[in-house]
Formats: structure tokens, C-alpha cells, sequence
């Protein structure tokens, strides 16, 4: 039976004799209709195209593959065997030197690193610091609903010597928005992305800081580089990529629902010109930084007392616990993806994995049937209170978005 009839049935019932068995069979239907949405997203994508090195799926926006079937984030990782690292070192030394200097002359700060407090932004605040010797400003972008474990991550960097500042926008046109993009995209994480990328860009303006240090480029790490995103060091261009390529906020959310642009402030990624006028520049350190990988990165953030999760992988529905710790909705957005796309976190973390040459293919193709597309309820749960919805309302959304099978 279809969730929205047995609720129908359920409220127009007024002769129930035990309402706990009835609110049971509208539980067991829903998390039936997880599990089937699971199986008909499976089933549709089961033909789909992959990287014949990795799992990485054609289904992915801008992915490049080349003629033989290669994805671009496997083709960087072979082209990091014939890296000359010594002259990136030298490179990269060259834009720590030219920072202190204008640092120095400024009286700022060397540089200006965003952190969510997970793996990568804490190997990169520390690298910066401790083997490049710079004076690092911290910025975190608190995301909706940040989780005990993110604000512990962001404590122990200020317990690690960092000066921090936390963001925080107005939460009530936070909600709207997310609210907005999960009825109009079946998408949780673009209006977060985009202060949480604008934040070091803005903060370099502010506080008259020359460098921005940013840590992967999807272009290389996912082979995302069909709409001509750098592949090199430069990082100037970082508010263009991913979920904020789709326009500035204030061309996505201004006017909606009484927002106006002054209320996006903290939304703007600053333009180009503006950031060469002030002589700012930015880099993408995995560009520069031979031990830069998902696995070094989370044992190095580990080691320096970064928190991971501790629930169950198939709740969390991909293969390792020190991921996209700072909010819930990533479980769901991943899920939302899953539906979309016909992969899920959990093919991510395998592709990451089967490059570093820690899973074969196969033992990733394994471990992307056991977890990808999973999501605990309580996740699903705490998404649905946020923007205040039941789960029939989120399922029926859901539903929508499947992708259709030709007659």
C-alpha cells in the first residue's frame, strides 16, 4: 500500500483499536520504500558506463573520460607517477615566500584556510603551519544544524594553536533555502556550499590577507573537468565549481520568499577582479603536496584528535567513518544523489580507495553494492523536522526525482 493512502487511511480512521499496530505498518511501509527505492535505482543504473580502472560512473556532471574509458581522476593519478614534486616544492616555496612578505608588509595574516574541522581541512591547516612555516587564519562556515562531533573537530584546531573564526548565517533563511533546493532539486548542501566557500575569499578581502589556501580540486580528485576547470595550482577560480557553478547566490535565492540581496551577503563569492585588485591569490595545496590522499589526510587529522563518527556503516551508507563529519544532512544529500545520479557516497570513497591502491576493483564493486544508496532513518528523521516535513512528504519527493524506464 502507497504511504500517502495509508496515511489517508490512518487519519480518517476514527475507530482504531490499537493505533501503535497502525503506526508500526506505516513504519514498516516506509522502510520498505527505502529499500525498494534502493533496488528500482539499482536496477535502472545497473548498465551504466564506468571507468574501467576505478567505479566512477558516467552519470557523474562534467566527469571527463578519455577514449579508452579512463576517468580524469584516474588519469591525474597516473600523471602524478611523472610529477617532478621537487619543482612543485619549489613553486609552491616560491608563493609561501612571496606571502610572509606581503603579510609582513600588509600586517596580516600569511594565509587563510576554510575548515569544517574534517580530514582534509585539518591535514591542511597543519601543513600550512607546520611544514610551510605560515601564520594561518581559520574559517569555518558552521553548517545547518552542525553535529557535536564538527564542533569538536573546530575546538581541537583551536587546542592545536589555530586562530578560528566561525560564520554563522541567519538560520532562518537557511532553512528556506534548504527547504527550497530540496522540493525544486532534490538537494540539501548548495545553500551551505556557498558561504562556506565565499568565507576565505571574503575573509582574505577583510582582513587584507594575500594567499588563500584551498585543499582538493574536484577537477583532478574526480575527474570533474569537462567545463574547463583549472588543472593546475590555481585556486582563484574556487567559487565556480561543483554546486555554486550554477550561478551566485544572489541569481539563485534573491527575492525568494522575502530574501533579499543584502540578506545573501555572506553568500558572495567575491569576483575575480576584486580579488586581483586587493592582490590575492589562492592555491589548491593537493596541487602542490605529494602526501596529499583521502586515507594520509584522515590519519594525519586522526593522529592530531579529529573525532569520526561512530554509527554503522550501512546507516552512514559508504565505507569509512572519517567523512563529512560537521552535518547530518550529508547522509541524505548522498542519498538524494543515489536517486539522481545512480551512485551515492559510498562510490566515492571506493574510487578514492581502488586509486591510492588500497581495494581492487572488484573488492570495490563489492563494497559499492553492500553500502551505496544506504541512509539511517534517523538521518532521514532529523532532515524532515529541519525543513518540516513528515516521511510520507519527504518519500513522495523523493519519487519524483526518480528517473523514469522507457515503456
Amino acid at each position: 500500500m502507497r504511504i500517502d493512502r495509508l496515511c489517508w487511511e490512518f487519519n480518517r480512521d476514527c475507530k482504531l483499536t490499537n493505533v501503535v499496530d497502525k503506526v508500526n505498518e506505516i513504519i514498516d511501509c516506509i522502510w520498505m520504500n527505502k529499500y525498494e527505492i534502493r533496488e528500482y535505482v539499482k536496477d535502472f543504473f545497473k548498465d551504466v558506463e564506468m571507468c574501467k580502472r576505478c567505479v566512477q560512473p558516467v552519470t557523474r556532471p562534467k566527469v571527463y573520460f578519455n577514449e579508452e574509458g579512463i576517468c580524469g581522476a584516474c588519469l591525474w593519478e597516473e600523471q602524478k607517477k611523472g610529477i617532478n614534486w621537487e619543482e612543485r616544492e619549489k613553486e609552491l616555496s616560491g608563493i609561501v615566500k612571496w606571502a610572509k612578505k606581503e603579510a609582513s608588509k600588509r600586517g596580516s595574516y600569511d594565509c587563510v584556510i576554510g575548515v569544517s574541522g574534517g580530514k582534509d581541512s585539518t591535514f591542511t591547516a597543519l601543513y600550512a603551519r607546520d611544514r610551510l612555516g605560515l601564520n594561518c587564519l581559520l574559517v569555518n562556515a558552521a553548517p545547518a544544524q552542525q553535529t557535536r562531533i564538527g564542533q569538536h573537530n573546530i575546538d581541537n584546531l583551536l587546542s592545536l594553536g589555530f586562530d578560528v573564526v566561525t560564520l554563522k548565517v541567519n538560520p532562518i533563511f537557511l532553512r528556506k533555502l534548504i527547504r527550497k533546493d530540496f522540493y525544486e532539486h532534490l538537494n540539501t548542501s548548495k545553500p551551505t556550499e556557498y558561504p562556506l566557500w565565499a568565507s576565505s575569499y571574503q575573509m582574505a578581502l577583510g582582513y587584507n590577507i594575500p594567499l588563500v589556501i584551498q585543499g582538493e580540486n574536484a577537477a583532478l580528485t574526480l575527474g570533474v573537468r569537462k567545463d574547463g576547470s583549472s588543472l593546475d595550482g590555481n585556486a582563484i577560480m574556487g567559487g565556480s565549481i561543483n554546486t555554486r557553478s550554477g550561478g551566485n547566490a544572489f541569481e539563485v535565492y534573491g527575492g525568494y520568499d522575502g530574501i533579499d540581496e543584502k540578506d545573501l551577503l555572506l553568500y558572495k563569492f567575491p569576483s575575480i577582479e576584486l580579488l586581483k585588485k586587493a592582490d590575492v591569490h589562492a592555491i589548491w595545496l593537493q596541487y602542490y603536496a605529494r602526501e596529499w590522499s583521502q586515507y594520509g589526510n584522515a590519519r594525519v587529522a586522526i593522529m592530531n584528535g579529529m573525532h569520526v563518527r561512530d554509527d554503522t556503516l550501512s546507516n552512514l551508507g559508504r565505507i569509512h567513518k572519517w567523512s563529512c563529519l560537521d552535518n547530518d544532512f550529508h547522509m541524505v544529500n548522498q542519498f538524494f544523489k543515489f536517486v539522481k545520479l545512480g551512485f551515492g557516497f559510498a562510490t566515492d570513497e571506493v574510487c578514492y580507495d581502488i586509486r591510492e591502491g588500497l581495494l581492487t576493483r572488484e573488492q570495490g564493486l563489492e563494497l559499492v553494492e553492500k553500502y551505496d544508496g544506504l541512509v539511517g532513518d534517523e538521518y532521514i528523521k532529523c532532515f524532515c523536522d529541519y525543513v518540516g516535513i513528515g516521511f510520507d512528504e519527504f518519500f513522495k519527493v523523493v519519487m519524483k526525482w526518480l528517473p523514469k524506464k522507457k515503456q
